[in-house]
């Protein structure tokens, strides 16, 4: 976790990478009992506008969370938000970059809320998922 009262606009929070597999997916399908078949039937999703398998969006944004917990440990666990959009899907053999950035610190009368620009990206560059992530400390 970051120290807290160091934190500032411009910070850098640490990022991580995580390799999407068919494993995870299937993980997450059970987890989330979301079996979509665009998520777990090959041959279903060679033959859909997505042109194979995609990973569930919230397996994505849930890396998100992971990076958010990692800098604010309990006050993101306990009153986080997200305000993202989902730009394109993760695939298995992609590998997810996930980073953030602090860009506001609004000071109001008893707390202080961190407002963070966070991404996803895949080894292309191409960006999976952009948006907001905040916490009030």
């Amino acid at each position: 976790m970051l120290d807290i009262s160091a934190m500032h606009e411009g910070l850098v929070l640490p990022g991580l990478e995580k390799s999407i597999t068919r494993e995870k997916i299937n993980l997450y399908a059970q987890a989330s009992r979301d079996f979509n078949p665009i998520h777990i039937d090959e041959e279903f999703a060679k033959k859909s506008p997505a042109g194979g398998l995609i990973a569930h969006g919230m397996l994505s944004l849930a890396y998100v969370s992971q990076l958010m917990t990692y800098a604010f440990g309990i006050k993101w666990l306990t009153g986080g938000k997200m305000n993202v959009r989902f730009k394109s899907p993760a695939r298995p053999g992609d590998v997810i970059r996930v980073s953030g950035k602090i860009g506001r610190v609004v000071q109001e009368q008893y707390k202080t809320t961190i407002v963070c620009d966070v991404t996803c990206t895949n080894q292309n560059g191409e960006i999976i998922i952009t948006g907001e992530a905040s916490v009030q400390t």
